[in-house]
């Protein structure tokens, strides 16, 4: 698995991951949800330069233009509810791509420990297609590993990208360990050092999906 992490170079991305975590600005939850989907606009376009392109002929009002257009099927996922979030920003860089959605949440027993639950999934075949998963905020790993793995166990994309604005160091271990070998490659935005006992990404920047949707029951 390959890395890439934005924070590390100058990016307008760091000015968006700002605005995310300040408390003050996050009470707006039409920005909170806008600078999501700008992340996911960006690091998609970042993206666009991986693809294959193939040299074709457009008919112009006044001649023939030569252009180049992706030969790449892209299927796009993201696991709800925050995830939606990055959803429209990736649909407005790559518009004919078809969408997948999985419904992922932890589920908490006794001493506040949790096993990650998969309740629905809906997808298009991924078979040697661009899988594009995306989660807003990662901080144990189990969740983006469970959703890749029930995506892909029965088809293989020709390359799986990551997009995750927010994610814990121990997340980032976990799953390097776990996808090796895979032909995948991780966006991050920002990776934070500390995870408190139950899970949760210090400083992060709080629930993202209660920030962009409301708080849950």
């Amino acid at each position: 698995m390959k890395s890439i992490i934005l924070s590390e170079q100058n990016s307008i991305v760091n000015h968006y991951l700002a605005e995310l975590r300040d408390k003050t600005i996050q009470k707006d939850a039409m920005r909170f949800r806008k600078n999501m989907e700008r992340i996911a606009t960006f690091i998609s376009m970042e993206i666009s330069k991986t693809l294959n392109y193939s040299q074709i002929d457009v008919n112009t009002p006044l001649g023939i233009a030569q252009c180049q257009t992706i030969d790449d099927n892209i299927v796009i996922a993201s696991i709800m509810r925050a995830g939606l979030t990055l959803h429209n920003g990736i649909l407005n860089v790559f518009d004919k791509a078809e969408s997948a959605f999985i419904a992922a949440y932890r589920k908490y027993g006794n001493n506040n420990k949790f096993i990650i639950q998969v309740e629905y999934i809906s997808k298009p075949s991924i078979e040697n297609k661009v899988l594009i998963l995306a989660d807003c905020m990662v901080a144990t790993g189990s969740s983006l590993l469970l959703a890749y793995n029930k995506l892909t166990e029965d088809e293989e994309p020709s390359h799986t990208h990551l997009i995750v604005p927010i994610i814990s160091e121990a997340a980032l271990n976990y799953l390097s360990k776990q996808l090796p070998h895979k032909r995948v490659t991780i966006w991050i935005g920002a990776v934070d050092q500390e995870l408190t006992n139950k899970a949760y990404i210090v400083p992060g920047l709080g629930d993202a999906g209660d920030l962009a949707y409301g708080v849950k029951e």
